[in-house]
């Protein structure tokens, strides 16, 4: 009789604490450098719209700016608040008391990145954004060795950094970085284009390749190669806000609204992608407050340490705009190893799952 209650029991404990697996197959990770959490949560600025030299927008006014926050914010990011607001999570917003910081004590754009992407600050080998190849494993390095990752995990970006950033010549991950073309004997017809048009097209940002090129040849590498780890690095708005040109980090931020839009419209609608693929984006820094501050970031800029974040997916509770709560950027990197049953294990200490976001069925 002892043994029969010693079986049931294990089998009782056994069935409690079993948990479903998840459902996310897939992870694209966006990441907007330097958009300032104000505008996410509160909407277009008014009193820095008159900041406009070289990238004028007379209508800009009619755009964006709202007199109640809460229209301000939807004008400029509908995708978010329509969508990832009502169906997913958006973390941040600071005026309610949801909060998420850096760790690192940079507060600057590789520092960040480098955070983003392998769960822990380096301020003492990451102290600049020079080309210098990250000495540390990144979550997409680590998944990419995992099995059923080789080869599936794809990095699109408009800062060159990147190549180092995510060390692509030890990692082995492909990395669209910066002014670089798709090159090859198998290219499809819009892949081409997009060449034509990056070698022709004006471009005030110099090294640094415009975020709609970026976006399109993630998204033709989508769906050619199908990869299962996806991420879009944009940067159109850190280097408008560092120009001044409001009007540009606006549009800019407007602009990236609305590639994920397409890019959440298109995975929902392939088979391979929809209903199993999680989206997650965030921002690498801060920015100042000021009229002045605003257009800079790094240790010296108060509250430059002050990020957001957003996630969509089937793991996620649909819980919307979050009223509390304390997240840190090393948190990123093993949630995206968790929502795709890795477990993340950089040899160095990482940041926890955010719990939050990850929800068993």
């Amino acid at each position: 009789m002892k043994q029969l209650l010693l079986i049931a029991g294990w089998l009782f404990v056994g069935a409690t604490c079993a948990q479903p697996p998840l459902k996310t197959g897939n992870v694209i990770l966006v990441t907007l450098d330097g958009m300032r959490w104000q505008e996410v949560f509160g909407g277009a600025d008014s009193a820095l719209m008159k900041q406009q030299k070289f990238l004028k927008d007379e209508h800009l006014a009619e755009k964006y700016w709202r007199s109640d926050p809460a229209a301000g914010r939807a004008a400029l990011f509908p995708f978010l608040w329509s969508t990832v607001a009502t169906q997913g999570q958006v973390h941040g917003n600071r005026n309610v008391g949801s909060k998420v910081n850096v760790t690192n004590q940079l507060w600057f754009s590789y520092p960040g990145y480098n955070e983003i992407l392998t769960g822990s600050a380096d301020d003492g080998r990451i102290t600049s954004n020079d080309k210098k190849e990250n000495p540390n494993v990144t979550v997409l390095e680590f998944i990419h060795d995992q099995p059923g990752f080789k080869g599936r995990v794809a990095a699109f970006t408009s800062w060159d950094v990147f190549a180092w950033i995510i060390n692509r010549s030890r990692s082995g991950i492909y990395v669209s970085a910066g002014l670089e073309k798709p090159s090859g004997p198998v290219l499809t017809q819009r892949e081409e284009l997009l060449n034509q048009m990056l070698a022709t097209t004006p471009n005030p940002l110099g090294d640094v390749r415009l975020d709609a090129f970026t976006f399109y040849y993630g998204m033709e590498y989508m769906k050619s190669k199908k990869p299962r780890v996806v991420y879009f690095a944009f940067d159109e708005t850190d280097d408008f806000a560092h120009m001044g040109e409001y009007a540009g980090y606006l549009n800019s931020a407007h602009a990236a609204d609305g590639f994920l839009s397409e890019l959440w419209n298109y995975v929902q609608s392939d088979p391979f992608y929809a209903n199993k693929t999680t989206l997650l984006i965030t921002v690498d820094h801060g920015r100042g407050t000021s009229a002045t501050e605003w257009k800079s970031h790094g240790k010296k800029i108060a509250n430059a340490d002050e990020i957001w974040f957003a996630v969509i997916g089937p793991d996620t509770p649909g819980t919307g705009e979050q009223q509390t709560g304390q997240f840190y950027q090393n948190q990123f990197a093993t949630t995206i190893a968790k929502l795709l049953g890795v477990e993340y294990q950089p040899g160095g200490k990482v940041g926890e799952a955010l719990p939050v976001i990850v929800r068993r069925h």
